[in-house]
């Protein structure tokens, strides 16, 4: 009782002395109500875009949740020299806000694998399974087979739009591989991660399935090792044994790739000089490899060998927008999500910065009245912003408020992850410790090896042709529909058309291959939740 009296004490006199980063002009009431003012009128100026959209720019920022989108944006600022939480990031500037419910359809929290199926396929899936109906298990390949579900890139590149990806993470990993691969397991980088059983029943790798399925024109990402023979050194780290080649069939599939685009200006370059030289007026394709595995942090980055994800973006819009038909083209901040596995706001927050700077980016290179840009994240993090922290104080600090303990706790907290530091019954003393620092891990409520992922909705935030569609609460599923409808691709063209029922598609529901109906047996079940246990950490 006396701590907790300690505590409220010490709250009421912060509340009562408030903080000096505090502007004399937000004391005035007329400030806010101007505010309020011209952000009314802004709304009621508004007029809705029905264009039909040539070009779909979709960012996807993996496990950027609320409240990482909420400390990104207060982190901008003050890397700005300004208190923060009046920044206006660019995400901030998209009239049309949505939620996404982002559950899979064996699982209340999902991956990006089941959620990336979601949002670019238009159909929920189960965990760790990619470009898949949820009739399909986590691993099995023989289930894979008739069940596999297309995405809208494919559904763009068929409607003569040029196509392209642009990741943070490996090209293979699960949100890119979504929008052009079908596996039962996501882990399938390349022939080398499948057990034998697989191979033998027919289903092909990730990085195969980078070549063979759809004709991308833009390739940017990282993912070198898993498209060269066993044992091939890296041209950035020859030296480096888990940088070299993984593949046991042989084959060199960046050179396969050069082969295929014969009769074509194709370049492919795996560092920042020859992606510079790339001269995008007169490049059909380009595939951008910069690393073995995924790309560094950004706070990491090396600007000499490494472009920004500003600077893929750029390129691969430059590119692409030369299709009189438009383009799609997927752009994901993949590595906020695995800064947030490995307990690290620093990193998450700096990479989602990063994003929003893309963002502004991508929406500077193309024209609204033309251009569907649509930013949402795939699911979040058990991330926490807490305590009673003054205005303007850093969002990787301290709360100046202890706990009944006596000691310090920092703003950014994680329900579970490596931040566990309980140590006989007490948490550490942080008073002398720098938690602003990018190894910083934040404390978690529980021990886990890696930060899980968290259940609540996400937003979307859409602008341009048909923007209006995403406003309200919707199934994640529903995303890859509506961006299909506004720009014409896909099996709903009533946009162009000028109909308004929709089309009259007929499907076969097919039992499974135990026999079971749904996708919902015991079998699956079982299935899945030894694929949680198995695989948690590769989670992102």
């Amino acid at each position: 009782m006396e701590s907790t009296r300690v505590a409220i004490v010490a709250l009421s006199l912060l509340l009562a002395f408030g903080s000096s980063s505090a502007k004399v002009e937000e004391e005035n009431p007329e400030f806010w109500r101007s505010q309020a003012r011209k952000t009314l009128q802004s709304a009621l100026d508004r007029k809705l875009n029905t264009n039909v959209a040539k070009n779909i720019l979709f960012f996807l920022g993996d496990g950027m949740g609320i409240t990482t989108y909420t400390a990104a944006r207060i982190l901008k600022g003050q890397l700005q020299n300004q208190t923060g939480e009046e920044t206006v990031m660019t995400m901030d500037t998209f009239p049309n806000v949505g939620l996404a419910k982002t559950y899979s359809v064996d699982f209340q929290i999902a991956d990006s694998a089941a959620t990336a199926t979601a949002y670019l396929c238009g159909v929920k899936t189960n965990l760790n399974t990619i470009g898949v109906s949820a009739a399909a298990r986590n691993g099995v390949c023989k289930t894979q087979k008739g069940n596999e579900v297309t995405s809208i890139l494919k559904w763009a590149k068929d409607a003569g739009k040029s196509v392209g990806i642009v990741t943070t993470t490996r090209v293979q990993h699960a949100t890119p591989a979504t929008s052009y691969a079908h596996s039962a397991s996501r882990k399938w980088y390349s022939d080398a991660d499948m057990p034998d059983s697989a191979k033998k029943e027919g289903c092909m790798d990730i990085a195969s399935q980078l070549l063979k399925n759809t004709d991308i024109d833009v390739i940017i990402g990282g993912g070198r090792k898993y498209m060269t023979p066993k044992g091939t050194k890296d041209p950035e780290y020859p030296m480096d044994y888990s940088s070299r080649g993984k593949r046991r069939d042989g084959r060199n599939l960046i050179n396969e790739w050069q082969s295929l685009k014969t009769g074509k200006v194709a370049h492919y370059v795996w560092n920042k000089t020859d992606f510079n030289a790339v001269d995008p007026e007169t490049t059909d394709y380009l595939m951008a490899l910069f690393e073995p595995g995924d790309l560094r942090f950004e706070a990491e980055r090396d600007p000499s060998m490494d472009p920004s994800i500003v600077e893929t973006t750029e390129k691969a819009i430059r590119i692409l927008q030369k299709n009189p038909k438009g383009f799609f083209l997927l752009v994901e901040g993949g590595r906020i999500d695995q800064a947030h596995h490995a307990g690290r706001a620093f990193m998450a927050l700096h990479e989602t910065v990063a994003f929003d700077y893309a963002i502004a980016k991508g929406l500077e290179l193309t024209k609204e009245h033309e251009t569907l840009t649509i930013v949402m994240a795939d699911h979040s993090h058990p991330f926490t912003f807490n305590g009673y922290p003054f205005r303007g104080q850093s969002i990787l600090g301290k709360s100046p408020l202890w706990a009944t303990d006596m000691l310090p706790y920092t703003t950014l907290m994680y329900g579970n992850g490596p931040g566990h530091k309980i140590t006989n019954g007490k948490r550490p003393d942080i008073r002398n410790v720098d938690t602003k620092t990018k190894d910083y891990v934040q404390l978690s409520a529980v021990p886990t090896e890696s930060a899980t992922h968290s259940g609540e909705d996400v937003a979307v935030l859409a602008r341009g042709p048909m923007a209006h569609i995403f406003q309200g609460v919707h199934e994640q599923n529903y995303i890859a529909h509506a961006m299909a409808y506004a720009a014409c691709v896909g099996a709903d063209l009533r946009h162009c058309q000028g109909q308004t029922e929709p089309p009259v598609v007929h499907t076969t529901f097919t039992n499974d291959r135990n026999g079971s109906s749904g996708a919902h047996g015991l079998a699956a079940l079982l299935s899945s939740l030894l694929s949680v246990l198995v695989a948690h950490t590769l989670l992102m």
